[in-house]
């Protein structure tokens, strides 16, 4: 049995590894990747010392504690990792507001601390007498959930900075389950300066030591080598009888990790109506600056949200230095900020890095005295967009691929919100399907 693996990143090559190590052969994998190095959106960039990741800043945590263990196991065991406490905080004018933001109301100044405190209230009450439903588009929910203050001060201007939309253009279902429910008695302690804290499973995080979060997709790679074929970019795949032909190469399954979106231009036979609703699918993509930074430490701060204009054109900043002290040289640090961008438009050019520098300056993270360089890195493809007519479009395009027999995998092989962990268990669980199949050769 020969299976093409379309694309090697974190999900492609989880499930060959996965595959492997259940008793394929390895002569059966060939993984074909366009770039010129494994990883996808798992990987980092090192320039003169410093280390970022080049699609946001990544974290090595999970719920499933067998994947994670996996994970580290690939890329060298425990010792290769350090483990962090998170320490997240939202820049709220010169202050700065404990994460997330319902808990950490009180930290806001008095009139905004109200606003916010009345509008959760209000909120919880009318949910609790009204039994309302949570609404479809995700800038009612906002409101429905936490309150007016709290959308007017943080979710809306936050979720406007990475979504480029009006949020009333966004389904609410994409935050389900992602979200936990603060209790109104945490919100009310919050609110009066009693420390209350939220998304406790995130508390303790690793990251390996040196080389960013690469060396994960690395060593979960360094096995399949000799059957992954880099700088080999799919032009065409087609099934004829039994068979799928990439390239023209036959093979007997074919896995793709590469986006919905782009199939159409490389697959034959998909129908015009499927075809339009997988190009139609919606996205943003992702710049990351990294400030390499004359400055001997930072404060004791994983990451830290910017929800306001006057911040900067960032969302979202991570202390990569502390992460881990292989990620700059003795005596340095640096920071990585992130900007999402809408499908289909130019990337920004240089001025992007001065707005963004003038933003942190504004915010008070950093000095423009100490900037020693920037760095960019752009991916076309980071955030998958729950627009009103998602599902149908990826009901319509999952549907035809499976009829085929032409299996998507993947945040964007299946446009699902999935890290990197959940792209390893759901790589586990397409392996655990296909191997009985694999054995009987059929």
């Amino acid at each position: 049995m020969k299976i093409a693996i379309l694309g090697a990143g974190v999900s492609g090559l989880s499930l060959a590894r996965f595959l492997h190590e259940g008793g394929l052969e390895l002569d059966c994998l060939t993984l074909f990747e366009a770039g010129s190095e494994v990883g996808g959106l798992c990987r980092s960039k090192t320039v003169e010392g410093f280390t970022y990741d080049i699609s946001g800043g990544h974290i090595l945590f999970s719920k499933d504690a067998v994947a994670m263990q996996w994970m580290k196991d690939c890329a060298g065991g425990d010792e290769a990792f350090v483990r962090r406490d998170r320490n997240t905080k939202i820049r709220f004018g010169d202050r700065w507001v404990h994460y997330p933001f319902e808990n950490g109301i009180g930290d806001l100044p008095a009139e905004a601390n109200f606003d916010c405190l009345a509008g959760y209230v209000q909120a919880w009450h009318e949910r609790r007498c009204t039994g309302s439903a949570a609404p479809d588009d995700f800038g009612s929910w906002v409101r429905w959930r936490f309150g007016e203050g709290i959308a007017r001060h943080f979710m809306d201007p936050y979720n406007e900075k990475i979504w480029k939309r009006p949020l009333d253009q966004l389904t609410s279902d994409w935050v389900a389950g992602r979200v936990p429910d603060a209790p109104i008695e945490d919100v009310l302690r919050a609110a009066i300066g009693i420390r209350t804290e939220g998304y406790t499973h995130q508390a303790i995080f690793y990251y390996p030591k040196a080389g960013g979060f690469q060396p994960i997709t690395d060593g979960i790679a360094a096995s399949l080598l000799p059957r992954v074929r880099l700088n080999t970019a799919v032009d065409e795949v087609e099934r004829r009888g039994e068979s799928w032909y990439v390239c023209g190469e036959e093979f007997d399954r074919v896995v793709t990790t590469l986006p919905l979106d782009h199939l159409p231009n490389i697959v034959r036979g998909i129908p015009p109506q499927v075809a339009e609703a997988m190009r139609t699918l919606e996205y943003n993509g992702l710049v990351t600056l990294l400030f390499a930074l004359d400055r001997p430490e930072h404060p004791d701060l994983s990451w830290i949200y910017l929800p306001h204009a006057q911040q900067g054109p960032a969302n979202r900043v991570t202390y990569m230095s502390n992460y881990s002290p292989g990620n700059a040289p003795p005596g340095r640090t640096s920071l990585m900020a992130e900007i999402t961008w809408p499908m289909h438009t130019p990337f920004p050019g240089a001025e992007l890095e001065r707005d963004v520098q003038q933003g942190l300056v504004q915010a008070g993270i950093m000095r423009a005295d100490e900037v020693l360089f920037t760095d960019r890195c752009t991916v076309s493809h980071a955030y998958v967009v729950f627009d009103h007519d998602y599902h149908r479009r990826r009901e319509a395009a999952l549907g035809w691929l499976e009829e085929q027999g032409l299996i998507p995998l993947g945040r964007f092989g299946r446009f699902e919100y999935d890290n990197s962990d959940q792209c390893v268990i759901k790589a586990r669980a397409l392996a655990e399907r296909l191997l009985p199949q694999l054995r009987r050769g059929h």
